[in-house]
């Protein structure tokens, strides 16, 4: 009789915890045939209230000791670089070592785009020993997941993550394209006296900004930033349009 490989009840374990968990917790969970498994092994949709929700990820599995570090695991990225980074749906990867406490995930998608912005190749997807998938985080997990990908249909999901920064859910963001297809984003957080520019000409380093920062003559320019007329023009736009979230929060509140 042919013998089973031992790898394959490894990784069947792992599918096996993350689907339970998930369904435990009334998430619909799809398996990826394995004659289909191009580096997606589940495709998740979350569930509100009984309710299934426009939300839907795809998740990488890995068992076994084999992607164990120090600090976490790695899942090595292999050829799958691309499509996790670009697809149509986020690709998380979660790791099954129960001899650490059990399942750990991490955002595929967010890491491979972060590298893309610091034009580096990621070989492999870093998974912390603090981000445990359990019971008792798993709803922290699915709000988590379904802010990014509110963003995400926003359009503006992918400059978050290039920028390593996160958006939420009642912040304004504002995306700008100028005439060389280079994006920019303005973040304004409630309460907050200054906005945030993220820059694809800065490399995404986030900067924090004022409208008396702006100048339009003889330059256009936000403190040391050098713009095109378009690009301070759609800055003042952007500061005149959110003052009001710039007031202290109770003041927003009575407006």
């Amino acid at each position: 009789m042919p013998k089973v490989p031992e790898s394959r009840r490894i990784g069947r374990m792992a599918v096996n915890e993350v689907r339970a968990l998930l369904e435990r917790h009334g998430h619909i969970v799809q398996e990826v045939d394995g004659g289909n498994d191009h580096g997606e092994d589940l495709h998740v949709t979350f569930v509100q209230d009984g309710r299934r929700t426009a939300d839907s990820v795809a998740v990488q599995v890995k068992g076994g000791v084999s992607t164990r570090t120090r600090r976490g695991h790695r899942v090595k990225v292999g050829d799958h670089g691309g499509n996790w980074r670009d697809g149509s749906l986020p690709v998380l990867c979660v790791v099954h070592d129960p001899e650490r406490g059990g399942l750990f995930w991490a955002n595929a998608t967010r890491q491979l785009r972060r590298a893309d912005a610091l034009c580096k190749t990621l070989k492999s997807v870093v998974v912390s020993r603090d981000s445990v998938l359990n019971d008792g985080t798993i709803e922290n997990f699915v709000q988590t997941m379904r802010s990014f990908l509110f963003w995400e249909r926003q359009g503006v999901g992918r400059w978050a993550d290039m920028a390593d920064v996160e958006f939420a859910p009642k912040d304004i963001v504002k995306p700008f394209e100028n005439e060389y297809g280079e994006p920019m984003i303005f973040w304004q957080q409630r309460g907050e006296s200054f906005a945030v520019l993220l820059h694809h000409d800065l490399d995404w380093d986030p900067v924090r900004v004022q409208e008396s920062m702006l100048r339009f003559f003889p330059v256009p320019m936000i403190g040391n930033v050098i713009l095109n007329s378009a690009e301070a023009h759609w800055l003042m736009g952007c500061f005149k349009s959110t003052e009001w979230w710039r007031r202290p929060a109770e003041q927003s509140d009575l407006a």
